[in-house]
């Protein structure tokens, strides 16, 4: 996929919500060669995916072996709204706390002393973090509506082509 068909996907007011949302399911193949799938806080900085997590994280080692990702962020809602994100990750170890990581847990509905008190937790735990940053390489935007999985999109051009049959 090219650079500007993925940057006008992402630029769609659907997409724009959805890269607002906390988690992401983050997919990747684990060191024993089989898939994983998890749920994970992100942000968006306006051309990556950024995620963070512990310098012991297992996902280190297989992210490390083969850096290719799959993200899914959607709603819970009918019609379900999808954004399929394909890409490749740059692990980045940081000294103390990422911005993103405190960022991404902003949305949170935390009252101020109780923001004090996990911000003083999660500098205490923390000593390093390593930030998981996803530049997309390909891109799908499914509302249901407009944009539907392509399976979806041929069952419908063959049921179309049937009926002038």
């Amino acid at each position: 996929m090219e650079p500007n068909q993925i940057a006008e996907i992402l630029n769609r007011p659907l997409s724009q919500e959805l890269l607002a949302r906390d988690f992401t399911r983050l997919a990747y193949v684990a060191k024993d060669g089989t898939p994983r799938n998890i749920p994970i806080g992100f942000t968006w900085n306006g051309s990556e995916v950024v995620v963070c997590t512990s310098t012991n994280a297992p996902k280190l080692h297989a992210l490390r072996n083969n850096p290719m990702v799959a993200l899914t962020i959607d709603t819970e809602v009918h019609p379900p709204k999808m954004l399929l994100i394909r890409g490749r990750v740059e692990l980045d170890t940081v000294e103390g706390i990422p911005a993103e990581y405190l960022q991404m847990n902003g949305s949170y509905e935390m009252t101020p002393e109780q923001r004090v008190h996990w911000e003083a937790e999660v500098h205490s735990l923390y000593e390093s973090m390593v930030r998981i940053v996803v530049t997309p390489t390909w891109v799908k935007l499914i509302d249901f509506e407009t944009n539907l999985p392509s399976p979806v999109e041929e069952l419908i051009q063959q049921r179309a082509e049937r009926a002038r049959a």
